[in-house]
Formats: structure tokens, C-alpha cells, sequence
């Protein structure tokens, strides 16, 4: 089975809000800011913007529903995404409520990234969930979100949620639901999106383990039985646009050192885009060509400088992918919300 791809690139940002006080050293976003870092990605025609998940992290990070319900008053254009929510550290029918809420104020631009995380394990300990069932949780979560969505009433008798006839209204705005990408590298994440998933969002990962993993994944469709129509498949990539190479390696894996509360040089230098526009350019043509259709920019460095590279990269970087994003003007780009998935 090979799976139905889009045949457009689209390109996103993904943001974290962090913003230290001089004078106090706390940690405060302002609304302003806030508000800005949209209208700046949403200006220079970039195609969506992406939050991740945490609820214990190394670095301060703002819910991810929350901030994509304010984004959404902001742009009318942007597609929103989660790369990606940990369902298993949620109930899932509070999270199909408040999911179903996002799906009509962002006006049906919604993408449901989801996965199991387990990196910081007291989180997990926070929510009351043990990371050996965090597998399992989300699987049955998809299954439960699915149902609940339907807006008709349902039961469910399951490990971990059971309920008869109940009727959750209203429905979300996309036919369905919005579509549930699934995160992971393991074999088990991967067989879980094809048997469950409309799409997989990956990370650190190359584009030649991206290209097997679409395989793995093919190939758990085809074992479920699924006809599928249409299979998003997005990648959150780690990038850094500099004047040299080692510049921009410096930079990413001092961010990301300090995010994931360890040495990410090496792995810096396998799994981000770095340097100047024609490297990241090049990279990101690798990814399309292994069977991305969403990238995801993760822009790495300094806070203050985010806005510097969000520009850099509308000016420099997107011009040299208009055969694969197809357009000559990234800001003259349409939403066609219909066709994101």
C-alpha cells in the first residue's frame, strides 16, 4: 500500500513563548508579544503554526490548547496544529470537549497532533498515569475522541474509560473531527498510526528513517484493513538559519541543550537544518522528497531573536521552494483549509 500524499509543501512555524525579565529574572509573556508572533507568521505567508505539549518541561511552556485558541483570534489564514499533545496524560473525553471547542474557533484549521512523550517521567507522575500505559492510553484515547466526536450518543467499555450513551454537542466543525496525526518513532508508534492515525508528525529523525517509517506505516494500514482517501504526514524540523554552518550549529545546540537538559551537539548536527538559506533550502527538499508535506520549523537560538529568524527564513528560504509549495509569493499563499489534511 503506498499512501495517499498530497502533492504540495506546506511550511510552518512552531513557537515557544519564553521571555525572562531583565530586572527580575521571571519568566512573563505579554500579551502584545504574543499577539505579534502570529501576525508575524501569518504576514510572511508561512502556511501554519504548531505548539507542542508539556506539563512538567526543562523550560516554561504555556498549554498548548489555550495558546492556539488565542492565535486563532488573531489569524483568519493560518492553520493551527499540536506537535504534539499528550493525550495520556488527559482523560480523553474532557480533551474531546475542548478539542471539539478548538476545532470551531479556529474555523475548522485544526490539526490534532498527538503522542506519548515519557521523556521527563514526572509528568507522568503528575497526571497519575504510569509511562508503561501511555501506549495503550493513547490508543484507546483516539478510539474515545473518535466516538465522542460523532456527536450522536455513544458507549465505550475500556481499559481505562467506560460510559454508556452519552452524547457530547456539539460536534466538532470538520466532518469527523480534525485530523489526528500521531507522533513516534518506535515501531509501535508508527504501526499505531497506520492502524488509528490520518496522519504522523515526526522528529529528530532523517529523511532516510523518515522514507522507512512511512513503509512501516503503510504497512499497518494495509494489515487494519483501511482504505485511506488522503494520509497527512508532517515533520517538526529543527533549524537555525545563519551566515555559516557552524554558526548555526553553536546556536541549535545551545537551544536545544538547554530545552532537553542535555548534550544535543551531536545530534544537532544529524537531525537539524542549519546554516545558510541554500542549506535549510536543501533539507527541507530532502524531507519532501522522502514523503513530507507539512514542515514544521522549530527556529532555534536566542528568544529575542525569533522574530529575526521567522523573517529570515520568509525572505531567504521560501523563495528557493516555490516549485514545491506552489506559489510564486509565499505571502500570496490561500488557506484551501479542505485540503490540509
Amino acid at each position: 500500500m503506498l499512501l495517499p500524499l498530497d502533492a504540495r509543501l506546506r511550511i510552518g512555524v512552531q513557537t515557544i513563548h519564553r521571555r525572562t525579565e531583565p530586572a527580575t529574572g521571571a519568566w512573563l509573556p505579554r500579551i502584545d508579544e504574543l499577539v505579534s508572533l502570529v501576525q508575524l507568521v501569518d504576514r510572511s505567508g508561512f502556511d501554519s503554526l504548531w505548539v507542542g505539549d508539556h506539563i512538567a518541561f526543562a523550560i516554561p511552556i504555556l498549554d498548548p490548547l489555550l495558546q492556539l485558541a488565542q492565535a486563532a483570534v488573531v489569524s483568519r489564514r493560518l492553520l493551527f496544529g499540536t506537535s504534539v499533545y499528550l493525550l495520556p496524560l488527559r482523560h480523553a473525553g474532557p480533551v474531546a470537549k475542548q478539542v471539539a471547542t478548538l476545532d470551531h474557533l479556529t474555523e475548522g484549521r485544526l490539526i490534532f497532533g498527538v503522542g506519548v512523550g515519557g521523556e521527563f517521567p514526572r509528568e507522568y507522575a503528575l497526571a497519575g498515569a504510569p509511562t508503561q500505559e501511555r501506549g495503550a492510553r493513547l490508543s484507546e484515547g483516539i478510539v474515545v475522541l473518535r466516538k465522542l466526536w460523532t456527536g450522536e450518543p455513544v458507549t465505550h467499555q475500556g481499559r481505562f474509560s467506560a460510559f454508556s450513551e452519552v452524547q457530547m454537542q456539539p460536534p466538532p466543525r470538520q466532518s469527523r473531527g480534525p485530523p489526528i496525526w500521531c507522533g513516534g518513532r518506535s515501531e509501535g508508534a508508527l504501526k499505531r498510526s497506520g492502524r488509528l492515525a490520518d496522519g504522523w508528525m515526526s522528529y529528530v529523525v532523517t529523511p532516510e528513517m523518515y522514507r522507512s517509517s512511512l513503509d512501516v506505516i503503510a504497512m499497518a494500514a494495509t494489515a487494519a484493513g483501511r482504505k485511506l482517501a488522503r494520509f497527512g504526514t508532517g515533520h517538526l524540523l529543527f533549524t537555525r538559519l545563519d551566515d555559516t554552518y557552524e554558526k548555526a550549529l553553536d546556536a541549535a545546540a545551545q537551544t536545544l541543550s538547554v530545552r532537553y537538559a542535555m548534550d544535543f551537539r551531536k545530534a544537532a548536527q544529524r537531525y537539524c537544518a542549519l546554516g545558510p538559506a541554500a542549506n535549510v533550502a536543501e533539507c527541507m527538499r530532502a524531507f519532501y522528497a522522502a514523503g513530507v508535506r507539512h514542515i514544521v520549523l522549530d527556529l532555534l537560538g536566542p528568544y529575542e531573536l525569533r522574530q529575526a529568524q521567522i523573517e529570515r527564513v520568509a525572505a531567504e528560504v521560501l523563495p528557493l521552494l516555490t516549485d514545491l509549495t506552489g506559489t510564486d509569493s509565499p505571502a500570496s499563499r490561500p488557506s484551501d483549509e479542505a485540503e490540509f489534511s
